[in-house]
């Protein structure tokens, strides 16, 4: 067998010793992940409404959507809804075409089919049912939806993860209690994942001209993930 040479053996030895010298130093600790959740009731709602029509040609196509979402935005002008939360967020203009029953021949195109589309902001809640119908009733015949959110969403946000590392101190004193070990100061914290309060969408209807569109805001949850590490106090 070949033999390892003195000066080698030394190495081997010194390396080993600071390896269990760095293993015993090394400090001890509990790393969990907490998680916190807060539900808030929305104060604000997203809604995109707008017009789709279909006609021969494409200038009248576009024509008569421009003229329905011209109204809705004077609605929403008229509602107290400032320009800065409405914005265009679509505008298309597409030919319907028409195949042969057949199989045979070229497809034609046999008219214009237009799209225009309003996304606006509505700060107040309490309006948002009329707002929604007057809009219709101008004209108006596309509603993709409301999404309700939060205008301020810090407040929230900041609660999750105050309630995610209060959980974490939690998780950690059970485990420390469980291994009949005290517990130290934190050594370190890092958010792993976080959930803001995104628009959620509801659909809706619109009602008749002499009553409101009915809408229920709910609450939003809003949640926070995070890695705590404690030491484990000699």
């Amino acid at each position: 067998m070949r033999q390892i040479p003195a000066l080698a053996q030394l190495a081997l030895a010194l390396a080993l010793f600071a390896s269990a010298a760095q293993a015993q130093d090394a400090p001890r600790t509990i790393s969990v992940t907490g998680t916190g959740e807060v539900a808030v009731a929305p104060d604000m709602a997203i809604v995109t409404v707008g017009a789709t029509s279909e006609a021969g040609t494409a200038a009248e196509a576009l024509s008569v959507t421009s003229v329905a979402v011209s109204a809705a935005l004077e609605v929403l002008t008229k509602a107290g809804i400032e320009s800065r939360d409405i914005q265009t967020s679509g505008v298309s203009l597409s030919p319907r075409m028409v195949w042969p029953t057949n199989g045979n021949g070229a497809p034609r195109i046999e008219g214009y089919v237009a799209s225009n589309q309003l996304t606006a902001r509505v700060r107040d809640l309490k309006m948002l049912g009329g707002v929604l119908d007057a809009v219709v009733s101008s004209g108006a015949n596309t509603l993709s939806g409301v999404a309700f959110a939060l205008s301020e969403p810090r407040a929230a946000e900041d609660a999750a993860r105050r309630a995610a590392v209060t959980d974490a101190r939690a998780r950690a004193e059970l485990y420390a209690e469980a291994a009949g070990v005290a517990l130290g100061a934190v050594q370190q914290i890092s958010e792993e994942g976080f959930a803001a309060p995104m628009p959620r969408m509801m659909a809706a209807e619109a009602a008749s001209s002499d009553a409101a569109v009915p809408v229920a805001p709910g609450e939003l949850n809003i949640s926070a993930r995070v890695r705590v590490v404690f030491a484990i106090a000699e």
